[in-house]
């Protein structure tokens, strides 16, 4: 098998123009001939096909798409024949999110806002599923011109209906470390609340133009997510809504039990910013901290009750010790 080029036929599809290229495959624009209808055609790359879990989890993600079915998720249609492996999905005609940040960022609230909601509201329906996404980042994020958020690429998506597949050749391509979950830094599946911190970084990106964690060196931005505190967008962005940085914050928080719980409780916040204030936590880095006063303290008080509990048992020992005082003589 070897690679497509455009003005081929593919079965019912004839190839376009590139639309893009990644490690595993190759994305055409095409045309249904049976239909006139453009589409956009997934297609592996040769030397992987041969690869049998590919090939189990490449069918997967195409059996994936073709059940999900929301205004917010690129839709995966079903050939009538196939002659070899590629996915079929409906062709949006939009910009990724990514070139809209790198032209227009920092966005206005409302847009950023909007882009986020949209996009965590497909989150909750796929999340309902038993889909996780694992790898939301702008550039699998597309926009229409009426503004319309469409999420694509499911290729490392967790879908937690069918038995776990590993594929070594998928280890460096987990996920994009500018959007990556510490927890998936640290070699873990990941579950809802990895989309959340990805969606939150994105909203962070938006209001601002920057990340969380600016690194060049990825090995030390890896170690600065599993390690240390993000800066608060105000860093960046001194006159940002305290309610909007308060959702970012929360939901790109170190450790999952940190950030929102859910996608719906994200969605909450994010439809009715005002409230999240009222509704947020204890910053988990405040909680450290008094952890740590607390352990300051505890250590000096542990030793004054030692101590003291050893003093009161030298002191009854003492009084066990001493003879018994001679009775008084009887009086004459």
């Amino acid at each position: 098998m070897r690679e497509p080029v455009a003005g081929e036929r593919l079965d019912q599809y004839q190839l376009g123009e590139l639309l893009a290229r990644s490690g595993m495959a190759s994305i055409f624009r095409a045309t249904d001939t049976a239909t006139g209808q453009p589409v956009a055609l997934k297609i592996p790359h040769p030397q992987l096909e041969s690869d049998v879990v590919f090939f189990e989890r490449f069918k997967r993600e195409e059996e994936m798409g073709q059940r999900l079915d929301h205004p917010h998720v690129v839709k995966v249609l079903t050939p009538r024949d196939k002659s070899r492996m590629y996915i079929a999905m409906e062709y949006v005609d939009g910009r990724s999110l990514r070139s809209i940040i790198q032209a227009d960022a920092p966005l206005p609230p409302e847009r950023a806002l909007d882009i986020a909601r949209q996009v965590t509201e497909a989150l909750v329906y796929l999340h309902q599923h038993g889909v996780v996404h694992r790898d939301i980042k702008p550039e699998n994020i597309l926009l229409t011109a009426d503004g319309k958020v469409k999420i694509l690429d499911f290729g490392i998506a967790l879908d937690e209906t069918k038995r776990r597949l590993t594929w070594t050749g998928l280890s460096a391509t987990l996920g994009t470390p500018d959007y990556m979950a510490p927890e998936q830094i640290g070699g873990r599946r990941g579950d809802a609340r990895t989309d959340i911190y990805a969606v939150g970084t994105m909203l962070y990106e938006m209001l601002t133009k920057n990340l969380p964690f600016n690194s060049t060196n990825a090995s030390a931005l890896l170690r600065a997510k599993a390690n240390e505190d993000p800066r608060p967008p105000s860093y960046y962005a001194p006159r940002i809504d305290p309610a909007l940085e308060a959702i970012a914050m929360r939901a790109i928080q170190r450790a999952p039990r940190d950030r929102y719980e859910s996608a719906e409780a994200l969605l909450a916040d994010l439809r009715d910013p005002a409230a999240a204030l009222q509704r947020a936590p204890e910053p988990a880095a405040a909680r450290r901290g008094a952890g740590r006063v607390l352990r300051r303290l505890a250590k000096p008080a542990l030793v004054v009750v030692v101590l003291g509990g050893l003093g009161a048992l030298i002191y009854l020992s003492s009084r066990h010790a001493e003879p018994p005082s001679a009775a008084p003589a009887p009086a004459r």
